[in-house]
C-alpha cells in the first residue's frame, strides 16, 4: 500500500497514512465564525505540497469528514416543493423532454460511460437489468450548467457557494458531481449532479438563490432525478420533492455509495481507501 493523504476542500492535508499502515490524523483549529481552518495555525501547503497529487483529476475534491469543531449543520437550506420528473441516461426524446440523454451537459459521451440505458422500468432492485452502471445510478439534473464552450461561466465564481474551494482551471465545472440530498416525507435519498435541466441551463438565482422554477412544460419541474432515486423515495413520474446540496461528510451511508467511477465513495472502497 502506498502513501495515503486525505486532503480538505482548502487543499490541506487532514490525514496522512504511511506505507506500513500508520496513520496520522492532523486536526485543524477551526473558527466558530468562518467554519474553516486558522490559516495561519495550520498551514502545511508548502511543507507538503508534493504529496497531494495523490488523487484522480477526474474526481471532484471531496472532505470526506466533517471539520473537527464545524457545526454539525449543512450551509445549505432546503428548497422546498420542488416539481420533480424522472429522466435516466440514454433516454430518447418526447414532446415534453426534447433533448436526447445519450449524453450530458458535462458529458459528451455519457450513455458509453454510464455503461448502457439506465431504463426506468426493467430494474435489478437500485440498478438496471442486464449491466452494472459504471456511474452512480443515484443522480439528478438541475437546471444550472457553469461552462460553456468558451469556459467558465462569469457569474459561476460570484454565485457557487463552494467555487473557490473547488475550482481547478477555466471550463472545468465545479457543479459536476456534487452531492444532493432529496426528500420526500420522512425517506430523504443522496444522489449526484450529473446533468443540466429540466428544459434551462442558466437559472442560478433558483439552484443557489432564493427564486423558484421557471414555468416549463413539465409543470414548473425544478429537479429530474433518475430511477434509482425514484425508486428510492417512491416517487411517481412526476412529484413534488424537497432537496439541497449536501457536502461529503454529510452523506450517510446508503446504497449510492456503492457504485460509480465518479463516486469517491465507490472508488475509495474499490482501492481498498478506508477514508
Amino acid at each position: 500500500m502506498g502513501l495515503l493523504c486525505l486532503v480538505s476542500h482548502a487543499g490541506e492535508i487532514l490525514a496522512i497514512r504511511q506505507p506500513d499502515g500508520t496513520l496520522h490524523i492532523r486536526l485543524p483549529l477551526v473558527t466558530p465564525e468562518a467554519h474553516k481552518p486558522d490559516p495561519m495555525v495550520f498551514n502545511y501547503a508548502e511543507s507538503i505540497e508534493p504529496m497531494m497529487d495523490i488523487r484522480d483529476d477526474s474526481l471532484p475534491s471531496y472532505d470526506f469528514t466533517r471539520p473537527p469543531g464545524m457545526l454539525p449543520t449543512s450551509p445549505y437550506p432546503w428548497k422546498r416543493n420542488i416539481v420533480t420528473t424522472v429522466f435516466w441516461v440514454g433516454e430518447l426524446p418526447t414532446k415534453n423532454n426534447p433533448v436526447p440523454n445519450t449524453k450530458s451537459s458535462w458529458d459528451k459521451s455519457w450513455l458509453a460511460n454510464f455503461g448502457g440505458v439506465d431504463s426506468p422500468s426493467r430494474r435489478d432492485g437500485w440498478i438496471p437489468v442486464g449491466f452494472t452502471p459504471r456511474q452512480n445510478p443515484f443522480y439528478v439534473a438541475l437546471p444550472y450548467n457553469d461552462i460553456t464552450k468558451k469556459g467558465t461561466k462569469p457569474e459561476a465564481k460570484h454565485v457557487i457557494p463552494w467555487f473557490s474551494r473547488t475550482f481547478k482551471r477555466d471550463g472545468q465545472s465545479v457543479c459536476k458531481g456534487r452531492w444532493v440530498a432529496i426528500r420526500k416525507g420522512d425517506r430523504v435519498c443522496y444522489a449526484q449532479w450529473e446533468d443540466c435541466g429540466p428544459f434551462r441551463t442558466d437559472h442560478w438565482e433558483y439552484v443557489f438563490g432564493n427564486e423558484r422554477p421557471k414555468p416549463n412544460l413539465n409543470g414548473g419541474a425544478g429537479l429530474d432525478v433518475s430511477p434509482a432515486v425514484r425508486d428510492y423515495l417512491g416517487l411517481s413520474g412526476r412529484d413534488v420533492t424537497d432537496w439541497r446540496f449536501v457536502e461529503t461528510w454529510e452523506v450517510p451511508p446508503g446504497p449510492w455509495r456503492n457504485w460509480g467511477t465518479n463516486n469517491v465513495f465507490a472508488s475509495n472502497h474499490a482501492r481498498g481507501d478506508s477514508f
